[in-house]
C-alpha cells in the first residue's frame, strides 16, 4: 500500500552534536575537504549509502552510535574546529573585499538561472548550464564576491534514468521533500513563510514560498509554486525541470523572473541583506526579470523609457546557445495575453514589451517573442562563455545590430571555468596543501605557483593517477551491476562484471547530454575499429560512457540505445561500458578516473563545455574537436585535437572523416604514448603532456578566474553605470532622464545625419605613411557632442572588404555652420604593401554608452558606383 504523503523524520540528536546541523545546513561542506571528512568519519558506510549526503547520513546514523560521538572529545573538538572555521569563512574578508572592489563594485549581485547544480544531495539540475550556475556560486562564495542565487525549486528535479532490457531509456520522478535536504523555508518577521506572487491572465494569481540553500557565503533563493496558496494545476509549475509545454514553461520562467525579483527584495527586507544594484541573467529563462524591474521603476517615478535605461544599465546577460534551436520562444499571444489588458501583470506597455522579444530582423518570426533577444535589449552588456561562442553569438545576433560588422556586435566572451574544490580529487588538493610556496593563495586559486607545484613530482601524478582509475572501474562495475539487474539479469548472469574494466588500461570518458549534435555515437562508425581497438593485445584501451536524453527526445533515446546494443556485447563489454543515472557524483569519479576525455560535437555547436576541464585538472588528456573551451587553449601539447571536417556538407560523410580521425588518434598517436614504459615503468612522455597540462590549464581552468573576470568586465561596470543613473539624490532618476532624452532625440534626428563629402590626401604612399582623411557631416539638428565621426582602414580583399579594420576617430575641425555640416580631420597609417582601403562613419557618442554599436543607428557614406579613391561630394 502506497503512502499518500512523504516526509522525513530528523534524528534527535545529542545537544553536544547540534553544531552538525550548521554544517550540514551550509552547502560548501559539499566542496570542503575537512568538513566531508568529518561527517564521514561518524559512519563510513553509511556515508558511502547516503550519497556522500549529510542528511541521509544522521538518517542511517544508530542512536548508541550519536551517544558515543557526543562523549568523544576527539571528535567534538574536530566539530567545533569546522564550525569555527565556517564561521570565519562566511564573515571574514576575502578576495572581493581586500582587492577593493567593494567601493568599486556593487554591495550585491542577484544571479538567476533555471538550474543549479550545487551538489548531487539537491538535485536541481540537468547538465551543463545548472553545473555552470553551480560553479559560479561555488567560486563567487570563495572569492566574497556578494551574490545572491535565484532559481526554482522542482519538486521531482529532474529524472532518473534507467535502461530497459532492450536497451531504451526510462525516466522516473523521484519527489523531493524540503524537509530532507539541506534548505530552510524563508520566514518574515513573525515566523510566516514569506510568499511571492505574480499574477496571471484572468486574474489568477501563482504564489510561491522560498526555500534558502546557504552555498557558503551565498544564499541561493528557490522558489516552490507548491502551496497551498495555489490551486492543484498552479502547484505543478514548479513539479520538474524542463518539463510541461510552452503555457507551463511560460509559468515557470515568469515566476523565476518576475517572481525571482519580487523574492530578492523581499529577501533583503527580511534579512537585511545589501539590495542588489546588477542583476544576472544567465541564460534567457529568466529574462523576465528586466520587466518587472521596468516596473519596480515604473513605480518609482520613472517615465518608461527611463526605467529601460535603468534596468539596462545595471543588467548582464550571459548567453549559453550556439544554435537558434536551443532559445525559449514563445507564441506572442502568450505574451499579449500575460501583459495586455486584462493580464495577470498589467499596466506595462505591451507593445513595449512584444518589441523587447520581437524577431526584427531578416529571418525572424514576427509571431513569435525570443527570449535571448529580450535579453539582450533590456542588458547592457552581453557575453557569450568561450571565445569561440562569443564569435558565434555575434554572427546568430548580428541582424539585432544592422549597419555594424558581425566582429562589432556587442556580445563580449568570458571563458568558463570549472569549481576545483568540487572536481579535483582529493589526493590533488592534499598533494597540493603539502607543497604550496610560500606565499601561493592557495590550490584551488587561480594561481600558477599552486599548480606548478603540483606538477612538480611526475612520479606521484602516475601514482595518484592509478589510484583514481582503480577507483573508477569499482564504482563502474557497481554501478553496472545495478543498472543489469535493473534491466532483469540474475546474478547468476552477471559474473563477468567483476573482470570488467580493468585499472591498469588506458581509460578514455564520455560524459554529457545526449542531444544529437555532440554525436554520442560517432565512435561506433566503424564497429570494426572500434573492436580492434577496444581489444588490442598489446595497447588496448577501455571506454567509460555516461548520459541522459531529454524524455521528450526520442532521437536521443535512440543513440543511446544504439551505443548500450553495442556495449551488450560479450565479446567487448568487458572493454566498454554505458553507465546510466548520470550525476555530479558520477560525473566526478568519471572526470578523476579517466586518462582520457573525449569531446566530439559538430563543430561550432559546443558553446564552452566543461567536463574536458574538470578533467584536465586531474590530471587527463582531452581528445576533442576544436570547439568551445578546447578551441581557445589547446597548445599541441595538452591533448589532441580530432581534425573538423567543417567544408564538407554531407553530415554522414563528415561523420565518417571526422571518426577516422578519431580512430588514428586513438590507435596511432593516444595508447602508444600512454604505453610507452621507461625501465621505471613510468610512461615519461605521457607524464610531460600531464605535468604541462596541470601547469598551463590549472591557473585558466578555475571558476574564480571566471569569476574575477565577470566581476572586473561587467559587474563592476555594470554598477558604475546604474550608479551614474542615480547618483543626484535630489533628483533620483535625473541621469536616466538625461539619457532616456537624449537618445529619443538622437534617435529621431538620425535620418538626417549624412556623410557629404570625404577627401584623401594621398600623398606618396609607403609603409607607415599617414593618408590625411578630411570628412563633413550633416548633422541635422544634433550638435559635434552627439557624434563620433571614424575612419576605418586596412588591408583590402578582391571584394574591397577590409580585413582585420583599424579604426581612428576623427578630429573636430570645425562645427556645423549654417548648412548643419560639422568637419573632421585625422590620419590614417599606411600598413604593409599591397591593397589598401578605407572608409568612413558616423556613430552616436555619450558618456553612457556601453559601446559604439549599442543604439544600432551607424551613418557611412554612399560611394558613387566605381568611385575606389579621391572625394565624395
Amino acid at each position: 500500500m502506497r503512502a499518500i504523503r512523504r516526509f522525513t523524520i530528523h534524528p534527535a540528536l545529542p545537544d553536544e552534536l547540534a553544531p552538525l546541523r550548521t554544517l550540514m545546513l551550509n552547502l560548501r561542506w559539499s566542496w570542503h575537504a575537512p568538513t566531508r571528512a568529518l561527517f564521514a568519519g561518524i559512519d563510513p558506510v553509511a556515508w558511502d549509502e547516503s550519497g556522500h549526503d549529510p542528511v541521509g547520513l544522521l538518517a542511517r546514523v544508530s542512536h548508541e552510535r550519536l551517544a558515543e560521538l557526543a562523549g568523544d572529545e576527539v571528535f567534538l573538538s574536530r566539530l567545533g574546529e569546522a564550525v569555527d572555521e565556517l564561521t570565519e569563512y562566511r564573515t571574514g574578508s576575502r578576495w572581493y573585499q581586500m582587492s577593493g572592489q567593494v567601493s568599486a563594485g556593487p554591495a550585491a549581485v542577484a544571479y538567476f538561472s533555471p538550474e543549479y547544480g550545487i551538489t548531487a544531495a539537491l538535485p536541481q539540475y540537468s547538465g551543463g548550464l545548472g553545473i555552470l550556475a553551480g560553479d559560479h556560486l561555488k567560486s563567487a562564495s570563495d572569492l566574497g564576491v556578494p551574490l545572491i542565487g535565484v532559481g526554482l525549486f522542482y519538486r521531482h528535479g529532474y529524472f532518473t534514468q534507467s535502461l530497459s532490457a532492450e536497451g531504451w531509456q526510462a525516466e522516473r520522478y523521484p519527489a523531493s521533500d524540503p524537509a530532507g535536504l539541506p534548505i530552510a523555508l524563508l520566514r518574515d518577521n513573525v515566523g510566516a513563510p514569506a510568499r511571492v506572487t505574480v499574477g496571471l491572465p484572468g486574474g489568477g494569481v501563482l504564489a510561491a514560498q522560498i526555500w534558502v540553500a546557504d552555498v557558503g557565503r551565498i544564499p541561493l533563493l528557490l522558489l516552490d509554486s507548491y502551496t497551498e496558496d495555489n490551486d492543484p494545476l498552479l502547484r505543478d509549475v514548479t513539479d520538474r525541470l524542463y518539463g510541461g509545454g510552452s503555457d507551463h514553461r511560460l509559468r515557470q520562467e515568469l515566476l523565476l523572473g518576475i517572481g525571482g525579483v519580487r523574492a530578492v527584495r523581499l529577501y533583503c527586507a527580511i534579512t537585511g541583506h545589501p539590495r542588489p544594484e546588477v542583476f544576472h541573467t544567465n541564460e534567457g529563462h529568466a529574462g523576465f526579470l528586466g520587466v518587472e524591474r521596468i516596473r519596480e521603476y515604473l513605480a518609482s517615478g520613472a517615465s518608461f523609457a527611463e526605467a529601460v535605461e535603468l534596468t539596462r544599465a545595471g543588467t548582464v546577460f550571459t548567453t549559453h546557445t550556439p544554435v537558434p534551436a536551443g532559445i525559449d520562444r514563445f507564441d506572442k499571444k502568450l505574451i499579449e495575453a500575460q501583459f495586455g489588458p486584462g493580464g495577470g501583470e498589467s499596466g506595462l506597455p505591451v507593445e513595449q514589451i512584444l518589441a523587447f522579444g520581437a524577431e526584427t530582423y531578416s529571418g525572424g518570426d514576427p509571431e513569435v517573442f525570443n527570449m535571448a533577444v529580450m535579453g539582450m535589449r533590456l542588458a547592457q552588456r552581453v557575453n557569450g562563455v568561450s571565445k569561440l561562442h562569443g564569435e558565434v553569438s555575434r554572427e546568430m545576433f548580428t541582424g539585432l545590430w544592422p549597419g555594424f560588422d558581425t566582429a562589432e556586435v556587442p556580445i563580449g566572451s568570458i571563458t568558463n571555468g570549472v569549481h576545483g574544490a568540487s572536481w579535483v580529487a582529493t589526493e590533488i588538493m592534499s598533494r597540493a596543501e603539502e607543497v604550496r610556496p610560500p606565499g601561493a593563495a592557495g590550490w584551488l586559486a587561480d594561481d600558477p605557483l599552486t599548480w606548478e607545484a603540483v606538477a612538480a613530482d611526475p612520479g606521484l601524478i602516475f601514482q595518484i593517477r592509478q589510484l583514481l582509475r582503480g577507483r573508477l572501474v569499482a564504482e563502474a562495475r557497481s554501478r553496472l551491476r545495478t543498472s543489469w539487474k535493473q534491466r532483469g539479469a540474475s546474478d547468476a548472469e552477471l559474473s563477468w562484471i567483476d573482470g570488467a574494466l580493468d585499472e591498469n588500461i588506458l581509460t578514455i570518458g564520455f560524459a554529457r547530454r545526449v542531444p544529437s549534435y555532440k554525436r554520442l555515437t560517432l565512435m561506433l562508425h566503424d564497429p570494426a575499429r572500434l573492436r580492434a581497438l577496444l581489444l588490442d593485445p598489446e595497447r588496448p584501451v577501455q571506454i567509460v560512457i555516461a548520459g541522459k536524453a531529454h524524455p521528450a527526445d526520442d532521437g536521443g533515446k535512440a543513440l543511446i540505445q544504439e551505443m548500450v546494443r553495442f556495449t551488450d556485447d560479450p565479446a567487448v563489454r568487458h572493454r566498454i561500458v554505458f553507465l546510466p543515472d548520470y550525476d555530479m557524483e558520477l560525473g566526478r569519479t568519471m572526470v578523476q578516473g579517466c586518462d582520457v576525455w573525449l569531446n566530439n560535437p559538430l563543430r561550432r555547436l559546443e558553446a564552452c563545455g566543461t567536463s574536458g576541464m574538470k578533467a584536465a585538472l586531474n590530471g587527463g588528456l582531452n581528445v576533442s574537436v576544436l570547439d568551445g573551451w578546447w578551441d581557445e587553449w589547446f597548445d599541441g601539447q595538452n591533448g589532441w585535437a580530432i581534425p573538423s571536417a567543417d567544408s564538407v556538407a554531407d553530415s554522414d560523410r563528415r561523420d565518417a572523416v571526422e571518426a577516422a580521425a578519431l580512430y588514428d588518434l586513438l590507435g596511432r598517436s593516444v595508447a602508444p604514448l600512454f604505453y610507452d614504459r621507461g625501465a621505471d615503468g613510468l610512461p615519461r612522455r605521457w607524464l610531460q603532456m600531464v605535468t604541462h597540462t596541470l601547469r598551463t590549464l590549472g591557473p585558466k581552468a578555475q571558476a574564480t578566474r571566471m569569476v574575477r573576470e565577470y566581476t572586473a568586465d561587467l559587474y563592476v561596470p555594470a554598477s558604475r553605470s546604474s550608479r551614474a543613473l542615480t547618483d543626484d539624490a535630489d533628483r533620483p532618476f535625473a541621469g536616466a532622464a538625461e539619457l532616456a532624452a537624449w537618445k529619443q532625440r538622437v534617435t529621431q534626428a538620425w535620418p538626417d545625419v549624412r556623410i557629404e563629402h570625404v577627401e584623401s590626401h594621398d600623398g606618396e604612399q609607403y609603409p607607415g605613411g599617414k593618408l590625411a582623411v578630411r570628412v563633413g557631416v550633416a548633422l541635422g539638428p544634433l550638435s559635434a557632442e552627439d557624434v563620433s565621426v571614424e575612419v576605418i582602414y586596412g588591408r583590402t580583399g578582391d571584394d574591397d572588404e577590409i580585413a582585420d579594420p583599424i579604426l581612428a576617430e576623427l578630429d573636430l575641425e570645425s562645427p556645423p555652420g549654417s548648412d548643419s555640416v560639422a568637419w573632421y580631420c585625422g590620419h590614417a597609417v599606411l600598413g604593409q604593401p599591397g591593397p589598401f582601403g578605407y572608409t568612413v562613419r558616423v556613430l552616436p557618442k555619450h558618456p553612457l554608452l556601453s559601446g559604439p554599436a549599442e543604439m544600432g543607428l551607424v551613418a557611412v557614406p554612399v560611394a558613387p558606383t566605381g568611385m575606389v579613391s579621391g572625394d565624395l561630394r
